[in-house]
This record gives structure tokens, sequence and C-alpha cells, in this order.
């Protein structure tokens, strides 16, 4: 097994990566000594698939447990659908010490994350994504949300996994639309961090869609120590942490303008990366052969890099002015300044956020 962990003193995790180790869970959630009720929170899809898996080790395992199914879709992480989560949580007696599993991608986490951390004023929880970009990405780091119709994850709480139990076998039933979502993350974290892992996501690129299980753990586990560092430094994202926000400025834009129902998440912040480093270019932070390569890259994956029609500034601005990261009224964006190095800025003209939005439309 590979593990990263998340050092947050006494909140420190770990993130465990192997392939074939779902039926592990149980064994490994007794050294927490949680309360033996159990909750598992995943949709139809999910559950179908590794529900069984889960629930037996966690049975074998000697704890109770019983299931909440929620319906599949960025569209039902709202806060209706807590609410449901949170009545099954009252119904089955879940108490103070219990533990909440998240079995599934992005959006069970969050919203099982934030159901967790509500319950009785916080119980314990344990993350097990199932999708690359909720491996990579949302299952790390303690973000958890709701979204609301003015906003994508507007309604939310930091509060930390006890643990991130990653079996990359899950990805050989994920539909390749979302493999290429986490791939859209891991170019993110290439950009803002690492060149290497950039350079590698462009050298290895069949074997990555192709599920090489050496080149998904070394991806996987680089990414979550990426993020794991940043968040080791600034948990509650008070500086360092924005960085991890690349792409996502446009990005939720995109995904609120269109009604969290035309691009999935990672393809959202592709195109926002590609966007925000064209304002990076415009604004003369970054030379065009740069972002030419970022550009490159997602289009290699198969992934969107420009806004389609119907979206532009007059529709988006609005959404990005209600961004969380929007300080007294001034958008704020993480735009590259090379591969492997971004910077916090505010403060932009809005012509050139427009032109950034209408380039090479």
């Amino acid at each position: 097994m590979q593990t990263v962990k998340v050092d947050l003193g006494e909140r420190s995790y770990d993130i465990v990566i192997d392939a074939g180790i779902l039926s592990g869970i149980g064994e490994r959630m007794k050294e927490f000594r949680f309360s033996p009720k159990t909750a598992i929170v995943s949709n139809p899809t999910v559950f179908k698939l590794y529900g069984d898996a889960v629930m037996n080790s966690i049975r074998n395992a000697g704890f109770e447990c019983f299931s909440v199914i929620i319906p599949d879709g960025e569209i039902y992480k709202n806060y209706n659908q807590t609410y449901q989560i949170l009545t099954e949580f009252l119904k089955n007696k879940l108490d103070r010490n219990s533990c909440v599993i998240a079995l599934g991608g992005g959006v069970i986490g969050d919203i099982t994350g934030f159901a967790a951390s509500i319950y009785m004023r916080g119980i314990h929880f344990i993350q097990v994504p199932t999708t690359l970009l909720s491996q990579v990405d949302s299952s790390v780091g303690g973000k958890t949300g709701v979204n609301h119709e003015s906003g994508k994850n507007m309604i939310g709480t930091f509060y930390q996994p006890k643990l991130v139990w990653i079996d990359i076998d899950t990805l050989k039933t994920l539909p390749k639309r979302e493999l290429l979502c986490g791939i859209a993350e891991i170019i993110k974290y290439g950009v803002i961090w690492d060149e290497e892992l950039f350079e590698s996501l462009e050298k290895n690129r069949d074997a990555i869609l192709t599920l090489d299980a050496d080149r998904l753990t070394h991806i996987i586990k680089r990414s979550c120590g990426i993020k794991a560092e940043v968040v080791s430094k600034d948990e509650r994202e008070s500086g360092l942490r924005a960085i991890l926000n690349y792409g996502h400025t446009v990005g939720h834009a995109v995904e609120t303008g269109t009604g969290y129902s035309k691009f999935l998440h990672g393809e959202a912040v592709a195109i926002g990366m590609h966007i925000e480093a064209r304002l990076s270019e415009i604004t003369g932070l970054m030379d065009t052969k740069q972002v030419s390569e970022i550009k490159a890259l997602i289009d290699s994956y198969g992934l969107p890099s420009e806004l389609p029609e119907g979206l532009n500034a007059d529709n988006l601005i609005p959404h990005m002015m209600l961004d969380k990261k929007t300080e007294a009224g001034e958008m704020k964006f993480i735009l590259p300044e090379k591969i492997g190095t971004v910077s916090i800025r505010k403060g932009i003209n809005i012509e050139d956020i427009t032109k950034a939005l209408s380039k090479g439309r």
C-alpha cells in the first residue's frame, strides 16, 4: 500500500492507495474504536457495484451497518438532500462516536462530509472515493458542502475525514468521461506545483488512459501528496490553499451558468484552466507558448478548453462575482506564471477578464 499523510496535528489522517483494498476497510476501521453502528452514504450506481463489498467488510469487522442511497448527480448536492441524509442518521440512531462512510465520487464525498460535520455538531467520517477526480481532489482536504442555485459549494464547512481509502480498481468501472474529469484535476496540480507531473501526463497519456496500475498509482499519489502538503500548511484557505482553485473561478461559473447539467466538474475546470491561463497571458504574467502547452494537454485528453456557444462574459461574470473567493467586490484568480508556479491575483480589470472569456470565440 502507498500512504500519504495529511499532517494537521490531532486532525491528521492517512490517504491509503492500492489496488484491491476495498474489502479491507472494515479491518482498518477497528483501530479508531468507533461506535458499532455505521452508515454508508452512496448513490445507486456505485452502491450496486461496491456496496456489498464495503458493507460485508464492515460487518465482518464487528460493526452494524446501514445504507443511505441518494440520487446520482450534481443537481442532488443540495441542502434538501442533506436533510434527508440527516433524517436517516436520526432514524437509525447514530451517536456522537459513530462513523459515516462516503462511498462514491465528489458529490457523495462533499454531501456526506457536510452531513457528518453538522450531525450532533460533528461525527466521524471516512472517504472511500470511487472516481479519479474524488481520489485526487475532493476526498482530501476537508472541504465539505452543497450547492445553492446562486452558486456552487456556497454552503459548507471545513471538516476533515478520519481516513481516505483509495482502491484504484474502482476506476475500471468508471465511464471514460468521468475518468477524464479526474485527469483535469491532475493537470491542475501539474500547472500549480509540479512541472514534472505535467510532463508525465504528456508522456504517459496512453498508459494512463488504459489504466496502467503503476502510472495511475504514481499520478494519484503525487496529486494527493501535493494537496496534502498545501492543506497541511493552510487548512482553511487563508492563503496558500487558494492555489488549489486554479481553473475554478471560471469553472464554477460555467457549472452554475449551465445549471450543473451540461458539464461535469472536471470538464468545467478544464475550460477554466485554459481561460485563466489566457487571462495570465493577457495580464503579462505568462508567455503564449506555455498557455498553448496547457491547452494542448487539455485537448490531448479530449477535455473541453473553450466556452460553448451561449456562454460569454455577460452571463459568466455575474456568477464569478458571487464566487467564494471574491473579496470586497474584487474577483480573485489563480494565475499561472509558468508551468509549476502560480500566483494569487485580484484587482484585475473587467476588460481583461472579458477579453479572456471572449478570445477564440
